[in-house]
Formats: C-alpha cells, sequence, structure tokens
C-alpha cells in the first residue's frame, strides 16, 4: 500500500506541475531565486512526447477492429504523452532555489528530487561540467541530460530522502542548473 500511495501522490504532483505550467506559476519559488535546469532537456521531452503520440496514432489504427482493446491503449496512450509533458512541465515549474535570507539552496528535479542544503553547510561550491556519473557512497548526482554542471562539497552530510523513501547522507551534490555561473555566483555571495 505504501508504494502505491507513493505512486499516486507522484502521478498528482506531475499533473499538477502541468496545470501550474499551463497557469505560467511556479511551485515554492516565492521565497528565493529561481534557477533553471530545464532548458537542455526540453528537444529530448517533447521528442519523447512526439514518439508517443505517432505510437497512439500507429495503435488506433491496428486496433481499430477490437474495440475494447483500442479503447485501453488508447487511453494509456494518451496518458504517456500527457506523463512525459507533464514530467518536462514539473522541471519548468519547480527550478533550484536559493534563498539567502532563509539560508538554504533547494536542489530540485521534476516532482523526484526535492533536497535542501543550508548555506552554512557549503564548504565549497565550483562549476565544474561532467558528462559521466559513477555513483559513490556520500555523493548525489542530480543529473539533467546525463550532464551536470554545478558541484557543491558540504561541510557535514545533509539527508537525501529518494523516490520510495530511503534516506541517504550526502556531501557532495553534483546538479545542472542553465545557468551555473550566474548560480555559483550566487552561491558565493550568499554564503558571505
Amino acid at each position: 500500500m505504501r508504494i502505491a500511495r507513493l505512486l499516486v501522490r507522484h502521478e498528482v504532483r506531475v499533473l499538477v506541475s502541468l496545470v501550474l505550467w499551463v497557469a505560467r506559476r511556479t511551485h515554492g519559488a516565492s521565497g528565493g531565486q529561481a534557477f533553471g535546469y530545464a532548458r537542455g532537456q526540453g528537444a529530448m521531452m517533447f521528442g519523447f512526447a512526439f514518439v508517443c503520440l505517432i505510437e497512439t496514432v500507429a495503435l488506433s489504427v491496428l486496433l481499430r477492429d477490437w474495440p475494447t482493446v483500442h479503447a485501453v491503449f488508447l487511453f494509456l496512450d494518451v496518458y504517456s504523452v500527457v506523463f512525459v509533458i507533464g514530467l518536462h512541465a514539473s522541471s519548468v515549474v519547480r527550478p533550484h532555489l536559493l534563498d539567502p535570507v532563509g539560508g538554504e539552496l533547494r536542489i530540485r528535479r521534476y516532482v523526484h528530487v526535492d533536497l535542501r542544503v543550508p548555506l552554512e553547510r557549503i564548504a565549497s561550491v565550483r562549476r565544474e561540467l561532467r558528462m559521466t556519473h559513477e555513483r559513490a557512497d556520500g555523493e548525489l548526482d542530480v543529473e539533467v541530460g546525463a550532464r551536470t554542471t554545478v558541484t557543491i562539497e558540504l561541510t557535514e552530510p545533509v539527508t537525501h530522502l529518494s523516490f520510495f523513501g530511503r534516506r541517504r547522507p550526502v556531501r557532495v551534490v553534483r546538479f545542472h542548473a542553465d545557468d551555473a555561473d550566474g548560480l555559483v555566483r550566487a552561491l558565493g555571495r550568499a554564503r558571505v
């Protein structure tokens, strides 16, 4: 039941992100400076949506003689198009947030990752383009398009909560930002 609840919550968050995107609103960005990360993946996500749309049309033609099967697959295919667009929308409406007044940096990706890093725990921040990422204990890679552009090293670990609720401490966080240089400069000013 717990996993089913998590999956339903995930689907609802994606659909809410789609509504926010259409309304040109952001999620939780009122108290800080937003840094987007969706620009690098937009073409890929719309490419996925286009492929799903082509599949929907093809299956509609192939299954037209079986109305029940056709209806089931039509629903699933249309939902997959909406889901892919909703994932992209969630990356647009949930940017990274730097809140110097609140003393934290929120690193986000889709509706899956929302890591809060207190500014006083940041030991160093640098612009670092990485295209390959190997899993390591104490490190979190929040990739967009298989790349990260900012690396943060922490004085003490913060807890990352995975999609299924597993907690793990991280001391190094790598993530992508469209304006990585601007984010690194803003973090440098906020830490002083």
